[in-house]
């Protein structure tokens, strides 16, 4: 069938190229590189009747992205009417009975049923496991049809495992690709494998905005303004959170007030012996990408009885806080009790998710009245394992404070350009008023 759609022309040639097995694209953010792949699927799948399978590491975030990605395109092609996108479970089935199925690495058992796959798509596949990206070889099997595997990713560190295996493993003295040589040359092909880099410049249809937004991270976060505005792998610093600085108290309720539209928030770590309970108070700039922690308690060997008569301010406020949800029984216990509480979600993967997300704030301003924040966060590191490699979801201390700051963000993706029309976590609960209270930011500020 014959389709008029106008495209970036930098992936014009990959979107019509199907002459080799691996395809490795790596970018900046905004670039369109997983927009066009989903195109570049599609456009396979209704030529030719083909299986394939779509994955990233965790399942539960494939509604939300690839999944969502093609419906769009299908949706924009006006295709929807004879392409149809299937929830549960996910599946879009073409006419000519192709069909794309999309799996989680972190439910490897279901992949065992999959038969006949001839195009696989490792979505994010740095955040595949190398076992995984294996497993995937093994899956990718079709009697006659030739096999593809396309692999989008955003560049990580140079000790992960995509880099070492496409480009160099200085360790085993595997050198296949200099990356320096992609980022000037944009598309080049060695061996069976065709390489592509990309950046927001390449995307005609993004706002100038978001392109000026690329831009300011050069002065807050340098680790970050290499990955998404120049799509360049490198060495990651140590620190976990470059942007995290402190300020007094009054200035910081002084920069809140400023906010045209502030999202509060309240997060809580479970601990007794060793660890903490740890809550803290949060609003969030959506505008500007500033997270700010204005008020905290920490404190362990402390029994949830206890610990309720001492931050029974919140029954009074009704504030929402999202907890640990490892500890259902603790949960019961404070919502027995008349606290607003809930668990925050947790899955295979989300202390990295977690972690991400809080490193894409521009700012992270840290009252000094919250002084066990600072002492957890301000030069948290990450933890090295026996090769002197980064762990990226592991740190050198146990910062109960960032669990706490990790469940009050539940819900919340700093990376949504999307309006947020109210905030949950002064509304009280069962109703649909907001709390009376005439200045939330004074309900706080004492350090227990």
């Amino acid at each position: 069938m014959e389709i008029e759609r106008e495209i970036n022309p930098h992936f014009e040639d990959y979107l019509f190229d199907w002459d080799y097995k691996f395809y490795f694209l790596v970018g900046g953010y905004g670039s369109s590189k997983s927009y066009n792949t989903a195109f570049k699927i599609i456009l396979k799948l209704l030529d030719e009747k083909r299986t394939a399978l779509v994955v990233r590491e965790v399942y539960d975030t494939i509604r939300d992205s690839c999944f969502s990605l093609f419906d769009e395109i299908i949706t924009e092609m006006e295709l929807d009417d004879r392409i149809r996108c299937v929830v549960s479970p996910m599946q879009i089935r073409f006419p000519n009975g192709s069909k794309i199925i999309f799996k989680g690495m972190d439910k490897p058992a279901k992949l065992k049923s999959i038969n006949n796959v001839s195009i696989v798509w490792i979505e994010e596949c740095s955040e595949v496991k190398y076992a995984g990206f294996k497993e995937l070889l093994g899956r990718l099997r079709h009697p006659f049809l030739k096999l593809h595997m396309i692999l989008t990713t955003n560049p990580v560190s140079k000790n992960n495992w995509c880099y070492k295996h496409f480009f160099i493993d200085k360790k085993k003295k595997l050198f296949i690709l200099d990356d320096k040589e992609l980022y000037k040359k944009r598309t080049i092909i060695i061996n069976n494998t065709y390489y592509h880099h990309s950046l927001a410049d390449d995307n005609y249809f993004l706002p100038k905005s978001y392109i000026e937004q690329l831009d300011d991270l050069k002065t807050f976060d340098i680790d970050l303004y290499r990955i998404a505005r120049r799509g360049q792998f490198g060495v990651n610093g140590r620190k976990v959170l470059p942007q995290f600085e402190r300020r007094p108290h009054y200035e910081v309720l002084d920069m809140m007030h400023k906010i045209k539209k502030p999202l509060h928030k309240v997060g809580m770590d479970f601990g007794f012996e060793t660890s903490y309970n740890a809550i803290v108070r949060l609003v969030i700039d959506d505008e500007n990408k500033i997270l700010y922690i204005y008020w905290q308690y920490y404190k362990n060997q402390m029994t949830d009885d206890k610990t309720a008569i001492e931050i029974a301010e919140f029954k009074n406020t009704q504030e929402l806080i999202r907890a640990d949800s490892a500890e259902p029984k603790t949960i019961k216990f404070y919502q027995q009790e008349g606290f607003n509480m809930r668990g925050a979600k947790k899955f295979p993967g989300s202390r990295l998710q977690n972690t991400k997300k809080v490193k894409r704030f521009k700012k992270i301003i840290c009252s000094e009245d919250c002084q066990d924040v600072i002492d957890e966060l301000e030069d948290l590191t990450y933890a090295i394992d026996k090769d002197g490699e980064l762990i990226e979801d592991e740190f050198a201390t146990d910062p109960h404070t960032f669990s706490a700051i990790w469940y009050g963000l539940d819900g919340y993706e700093v990376s949504d350009l999307k309006e947020h029309k109210y905030d949950d976590s002064v509304y009280e609960k069962g109703k649909g008023v907001a709390n009376k209270t005439s200045d939330p930011y004074k309900r706080g500020g004492t350090v227990f």
